[in-house]
């Protein structure tokens, strides 16, 4: 922090300020997860093949699964019926 401060006030007009590279936005796993899930439901392989570049195949697994939850729970809610329930209709499973 010292260093930036000092610096910014040893700055002066005549220097030239370095150009820097942009950097890359970074993208999470939850936003891998939804783009990815997104783009198989849509067919969108562009889409696809760009999330799966986003992080790493375990971290965009634990996103998957994540959503996975998060999505059964919102539904077993929705329809005040079991995440069990709701995940067993989703994947055309008979009901226990």
């Amino acid at each position: 922090m010292f260093r930036r401060l000092r610096k910014f006030l040893a700055y002066s007009p005549d220097e030239t300020p370095v150009a820097r590279p942009p950097v890359a936005r970074r993208h999470n796993i939850f936003e891998a997860a939804a783009v990815y899930v997104s783009a198989c439901a849509e067919d969108d392989q562009d889409r696809l093949d760009e999330a799966v570049t986003w992080v790493s195949p375990e971290a965009l697994s634990f996103g998957i699964s994540e959503l996975a939850c998060r999505a059964v729970i919102a539904l077993a809610r929705e329809r005040d019926e079991s995440p069990q329930t709701v995940a067993r209709s989703l994947l055309g499973l008979p009901t226990s």
